[in-house]
This record gives C-alpha cells, sequence and structure tokens, in this order.
C-alpha cells in the first residue's frame, strides 16, 4: 500500500465512519489479527475517531469487561468469522462492523460493512484534531485492576517523531513489525515511527520465530524492534537459517518494553553484526522515553540510553532531584506523555508530583547522562529489609551457559516477608541442577540475593505481549 492509497483509504474511512454517527473521540474497539488490516485500521479509524485495539485471544468475560469499561460505541470484527467479541457485542446491544479485505486492493485494504445498515450523522465529524483521544489502552497489568490510558493525537505524533529521530529513519528502511499491534510498542515504534519517516513497514502475523527468518528473507528489512523474549527466540532459531543471517542487510535491532539481558544483547549483535539499540517506554509516556544512540555517538549496553523525547530526572524520596548514580523514582513530562488516567481521581492524584509523571520504575542517572533502570517500585523483593532488584539477578542466571531463559521474582516468606525465587529455561540438550545453579549465583552475588527456590520449566509464562508478569508469577506457577 503506498502513502496516496493509505491516505485515500483513512478519507474514506473516516467519511464512513461519519455516515455511520461516529466521530471524533467515539471508541472503537478494534479485535483483528496481527497484520496488515490491523495496521491500515488503526491508521484510517484513528483519523476521525479513537481506537481501542484489544487481543483477539480474550474470552468472552474480558471483552464483556474491556467494552464496559472503555464504553466502545462500535466494534470491528473480521467478516464471515465467529468469536467472542462478536458475541459480547450482540449481547451487550453494542454495534459491530466486519472487515471485509479485497486481494485485488493493496496490502491492509478493507471494506466496513455494517450489519444494521444505519444512517446517522456524527457529533463530531470529520478529521480529528491534534487534542481529540486517537488511542486507548489498558496497563499492562501491574495492579489487580487495570487502569485505562487516554492518548491524543498529538501524543502519538510526538512519541512516533521521537522514535524516528532516535533511530533516524529513513525513507529507504523497511522495518519488520512483529510485535501485536494492539501493544504501544508496535503500535508506536514500529508502525507509526515508519510513516512518520515515509518508510516502509511490513506487518508479520503473531509472531513466531518458526517463521521470522522466512519473513526476513521475503521482507529484507533494515531494522525491527521487539521485546527480549522475541529475540531470544530468534536466536535460537539462528543455527538453522545461517544462509538468511548472512544475507542481512540490518542497520540496527531495537529492544524495548522489558529489561534487555546483556548476554542477549551481545550475542545478537555478535549474529547479526550490527548494534542493538536498548530503550525505554511505557504506554504512558505513548511509549519512548529513553534510547540508546545509535553509532558513531556512544551506546551502553545494561543502560536504556538518554533521555529520547520527554524530559526525564531521577527523584530520591522526598522528591528532590537525585544524583548522579543515586537510586530514585524515574519521573517524566513532556508532549508525549498523557494527561491522566481516565475515570481514575485517586490513581492521578498518585501518579502526579509537581507535574511529572511517576513512572514507578527505580533507576539512576550515570555522568554522562546515561539511565539505567534498576527495577519496577512494585517488583523490588524485599527480604527481611534488604531491597533486592531482581534484574540483577536475571542478568547472572542468563550468564550460566546452560541457561536459555530465566526470571527471579518474589515468592512469600513466613518469617522474612519474601524470598527470592528463579524460574528457568535451559538450553536444548543442557543440564544444570539447582545446586549447580545456586552456587553459579552464590559466586557472583551476596548471599540473600541467591534464589532460594528454582523452577525448571520449558517456558516462562508470558502475556499477550510477550512480556513476563513477574508480579504475578508466583501465582501462575502455582506456588501460592
Amino acid at each position: 500500500m503506498s502513502y496516496g492509497d493509505l491516505a485515500e483509504f483513512a478519507a474514506q474511512t473516516v467519511n464512513h465512519l461519519n455516515t455511520m454517527g461516529i466521530g471524533r473521540e467515539d471508541r472503537i474497539a478494534v479485535i483483528l489479527p496481527n497484520g496488515p488490516e490491523l495496521a491500515a485500521a488503526f491508521v484510517g479509524i484513528a483519523a476521525g475517531a479513537s481506537v481501542a485495539p484489544l487481543n483477539p485471544a480474550f474470552r468472552e468475560d474480558e471483552f464483556s469487561a474491556y467494552f464496559a469499561d472503555l464504553a466502545v460505541k462500535t466494534v470491528v470484527v473480521e467478516k464471515r468469522t465467529s468469536s467472542a467479541a462478536r458475541t459480547v457485542a450482540r449481547r451487550r446491544g453494542i454495534a459491530v462492523l466486519e472487515v471485509e479485505t479485497d486481494p485485488q486492493r493493496p496490502a491492509g485494504w478493507f471494506r466496513l460493512f455494517d450489519e444494521r445498515q444505519r444512517h446517522d450523522t456524527a457529533a463530531r465529524g470529520g478529521t480529528a484534531e491534534s487534542s481529540d483521544e486517537a488511542l486507548v489502552l489498558h496497563t499492562s497489568g501491574t495492579t489487580s485492576r487495570p487502569k485505562i490510558v487516554p492518548l491524543t493525537q498529538r501524543n502519538l505524533l510526538h512519541s512516533a517523531r521521537n522514535v524516528q529521530a532516535v533511530l533516524q529513519l529513513r525513507t529507504d528502511d523497511i522495518g519488520l513489525n512483529i510485535m501485536p499491534l494492539f501493544h504501544i510498542h508496535g503500535l508506536v515504534a514500529s508502525l507509526l515511527a515508519s510513516l512518520s519517516a515515509g518508510a516502509a513497514v511490513v506487518c508479520a502475523p503473531a509472531f513466531d520465530p518458526l517463521k521470522f527468518y522466512r519473513w526476513f528473507s521475503e521482507a529484507k528489512p533494515t531494522w525491527f524492534t521487539g521485546v527480549p523474549t522475541m529475540h531470544q527466540a530468534i536466536l535460537a532459531r539462528a543455527p538453522h537459517n545461517q544462509s538468511v543471517v548472512a544475507a542481512t542487510r540490518l542497520r540496527f535491532i531495537r529492544s524495548c518494553s522489558s529489561a534487555l539481558p546483556s548476554k542477549i544483547a551481545d550475542d545478537l549483535e555478535q549474529l547479526f553484526q550490527c548494534p542493538v539499540i536498548e530503550a525505554y517506554g511505557m504506554t504512558e509516556a505513548a511509549h519512548q522515553i529513553a534510547c540508546n544512540p545509535l553509532p558513531p555517538k556512544r551506546r551502553k549496553i545494561g543502560t536504556v540510553g538518554v533521555p529520547a523525547g520527554p524530559e526525564v530526572c531521577v527523584l530520591d524520596e522526598w522528591h528532590r532531584p537525585a544524583g548522579l548514580h543515586q537510586v530514585g523514582e524515574i519521573v517524566i513530562r513532556g508532549s508525549n506523555v498523557f494527561s491522566g488516567y481516565a475515570n481514575n481521581r485517586e490513581a492521578n492524584a498518585n501518579s502526579f508530583v509537581e507535574g511529572w509523571f511517576r513512572t514507578g520504575d527505580l533507576g539512576f542517572v550515570d555522568q554522562d547522562g546515561y539511565l539505567t533502570v534498576t527495577a519496577r517500585s512494585k517488583e523490588i523483593i524485599i527480604r527481611g529489609g534488604e531491597k533486592i532488584a531482581p534484574r540483577e539477578i536475571d542478568e547472572i542466571l542468563h550468564a550460566h551457559p546452560a541457561i536459555e531463559q530465566a526470571l527471579a521474582f518474589a515468592l512469600p516468606h513466613p518469617t522474612l516477608g519474601e524470598d527470592v525465587a528463579a524460574v528457568v529455561v535451559l538450553k536444548d540438550g543442557a543440564q544444570a541442577s539447582e545446586y549447580e545453579i545456586r552456587s553459579f549465583v552464590g559466586a557472583r552475588l551476596a548471599k540473600f540475593k541467591v534464589p532460594r527456590c528454582i523452577l525448571f520449566r520449558s517456558e516462562i509464562p508470558k502475556n499477550a505481549t510477550g512480556k513476563p508478569q513477574r508480579i504475578s508469577l508466583a501465582k501462575t506457577l502455582g506456588l501460592l
């Protein structure tokens, strides 16, 4: 699909929605599989309404809760397919629009079919303005009830431009999107940043390490962005795809959304012979907060780089700027940062301090201005009064030659409050005992940081975006 095609498609989509009484800031739940149709749906619908992209894998109870929470006006689904979203929408009396594709038209193009054949006038029609809500997402669930994050056209535009600028994206770049497009990482860092640069983006289906190298060979991307678990899976399949790797033309690889172990970064750089750029972002910032720069500027593996868009500050416990290398809470402000959670006065009161948004992450800035994220404040393990950053333990576990993946987490303890546990996935054919792994960690970290419990699994449980949920891991693994 060309840029001209996309502009025409977006204008037609907005006009079509307006004739059905749907206009600016009306929320539309979009439930489509990953791929070009979902990408085009986001761009086209967000041009004149607010998009709430939801995971198609949700069950009826989840869709029912999200539809009610978001007060969606319409639901967009695939034509001629049964789904939990369609069932719930009809039950709740929410209008359903179907996506009908045409293989003769450009990639991503579709026609919206209204089963009710409505004809109405939108209260606020036309193309959205910069202050209008364009996207609404939920937080990833570090609390029992995810919070609603509304993002404006301005938030998204500035964040996309921030990503485009720090990655120096050009019109001849090709990005391979392997991130889910119901997640801020995929929507902004991969899709909108590419469009901001006038570059190309290839939208793959849901990430599949068995198909990645085929997509890679066909698309010939110059870059891609993903989460560490994706990078681990790509590395694991590399020995079977040496010819594809040898033909690579990657300028760089980007990693974001959770901490990237330095061992994985080193292995990726050695495999693809290009720099690995670690970034730091969150939904409330319309994704990007900080990022390592591309060469010839210095990148520091283990850090998330320098501020890349918003202002970033580290505050101590009295809300004063922390000194160099002093750990404190990371706070942000800027044109890409949202203005507050929807319908949640209590969360907003706790989330902002003197105009800064409190990320809930802990970190420090070094003498060169590079930011290191040490932990989520809610992920910190407090063992008998000692504060332990689980990421530090992750780094050591990943350095063990037999370990493919690892994640440290808190386990309740009757006298210490919390103790350290870890779940590990061993490499194919590798062997290691719990005693051996504990000894390996104990030789490198203080005794109180050594996991008292190590679980061996074939995979680490993850959420729909490929991120392990450290806070709920003990419950997920059946330890509570």
